[in-house]
């Protein structure tokens, strides 16, 4: 039976994916969103109505009957006026990872993919191999993915497939992880984020206990102990270049648009594998990747050769371009693991780095202060500068007593260049005033998706 969905934020990473996956099910789909209303990214917009998409204000107004299902991200607050509306006319209101679990956990075969950074471009990788392997995925990432984007899926989050095999991007910041239900539970690393490592160890334990297959790093030391928990045959185990591993990486070598290295599965002959994504850490994400649809039973030789052509995730070091010898990358690092990723990656080759760290919260810059100052001081070079505008804040009750300025001065009491600016804007006028030849700029956010636009508007400057 159709049913009538309104989905609050539809414009959002993790909420457009899930739309156009409850549409292709047959259902009506509206929605309202804050970045409509403020005239942002409008091409998307268009998009989705050109898609069967009703668009409303965020203002109440399309919220009118009990019997609309209303979808709101994590934090349902009465603040918000379709929120408001919804309990007035008593309409049934889901949270965007009680809906996603749903959908999950009625898939007779399932991949969730968690952990604090990789989750993207592992989910990514798992759906171009099973697609290639023609099984027919359901996807739901959180980002936009490059072999399934084209010009009428500019905004390729979601992959609509069959009904049988369901992979999705799991989320343990909002606590939610807890609600799924896997067949294969891979879990990337754990590291401080969003919660304690106490509550961290409490969801991913209960993650991967529930599942059938865990697939689990042992280059990171809480998922290595979350390997000698289970009983012997359910982990499938990676590593980059450990010979206990079940999949390992070795003889790793930077490449001017990916990586070289050698795969090593237990039991089999090494092979040659060459990726076109950059970075050691896209080496551990293949190797997830690899980990999982081995569960479901794909060959190794199968997935290896889909992986080769796997063309990456947007906003995952995306070259955006270069000009007059500068070149503009635009990147989601946001949280210290992510940062030094891309730190490392982009100083397998030469040249001054010019960061634009575009803060995602109040709240994660406070708890991961310490983490944020170390993390720059200890892998900027002496040349690098760090360009910090105010964390994104859409409003609210946040904590906001630690700002960017607190970074950059911790970051300069270590010998290395920072600045705090009052907004993006200056960041991006003292970008142009000091770039020269041969530096690259990259800019790093999370929660924003006109950081996008801002990169390619930088790139015109230069």
């Amino acid at each position: 039976m159709n049913k009538d969905y309104f989905f609050c934020g539809v414009g959002g990473s993790g909420m457009l994916p899930l739309a156009m996956i409850v549409q292709a099910q047959g259902n009506r789909i509206a929605g309202s969103d804050r970045a409509l209303d403020q005239g942002r990214t409008p091409d998307k917009f268009d998009w989705l109505r050109a898609h069967g998409v009703t668009l409303h204000p965020q203002d109440g107004s399309g919220v009118t009957r009990a019997d609309q299902i209303i979808v709101a991200t994590g934090a349902v607050e009465d603040t918000v006026p379709d929120i408001g509306a919804a309990r007035r006319v008593g309409a049934t209101i889901k949270t965007r990872p009680q809906l996603l679990s749903e959908l999950f956990n009625a898939a007779p075969t399932s991949i969730g993919v968690a952990g604090t950074s990789g989750k993207s471009t592992i989910t990514g990788m798992i759906a171009w191999i099973l697609d290639q392997a023609g099984r027919q995925p359901t996807v739901v990432n959180g980002a936009v993915m490059k072999n399934f984007a084209d010009a009428d899926h500019p905004f390729a989050s979601a992959l609509v497939g069959g009904p049988d095999l369901f992979t999705a991007e799991v989320d343990e910041s909002d606590g939610s992880i807890a609600r799924y239900d896997a067949t294969v539970a891979v879990v990337s690393n754990i590291s401080l984020d969003h919660k304690s490592m106490e509550e961290l160890r409490d969801l991913f334990g209960g993650f991967v206990g529930r599942a059938t297959t865990a697939v689990l790093n042992l280059d990171n030391p809480e998922t290595a102990a979350l390997a000698q928990t289970l009983e012997p045959g359910k982990a499938i185990t990676f590593a980059l270049g450990e010979e206990e591993a079940d999949l390992s990486a070795h003889d790793l070598a930077p490449l001017p648009t990916g990586m070289g290295f050698e795969l090593r599965v237990r039991g089999e002959a090494p092979r040659p594998v060459v990726l076109n994504v950059p970075g050691a850490h896209n080496v551990a994400n293949a190797l997830a990747a690899l980990g999982a649809v081995k569960a479901l039973g794909v060959s190794v030789d199968q997935a290896v050769a889909a992986l080769e052509t796997f063309a990456g995730i947007r906003r995952r070091l995306e070259v955006v371009g270069t000009r007059n010898g500068v070149t503009v990358i635009d990147d989601f690092a946001h949280n210290p693991d992510k940062i030094a990723a891309t730190l490392k990656t982009l100083h397998a080759f030469d040249g001054r780095l010019l960061i634009l760290f575009q803060p995602h919260g109040f709240g994660p810059l406070k708890l991961m202060k310490r983490e944020f100052i170390e993390g720059f001081a200890g892998l900027m070079r002496e040349h690098d500068v760090l360009l910090m505008p105010e964390p994104v804040y859409y409003g609210g009750t946040t904590d906001r007593s630690v700002g960017s300025e607190d970074i950059a001065a911790g970051v300069r009491a270590e010998g290395r260049q920072a600045e705090a600016l009052a907004t993006r804007a200056d960041c991006g006028d003292r970008i142009v005033e000091i770039a020269r030849p041969g530096d690259r700029v990259v800019v790093m956010g999370a929660r924003d998706d006109s950081l996008s636009s801002f990169a390619a508007e930088l790139l015109a400057r230069l």
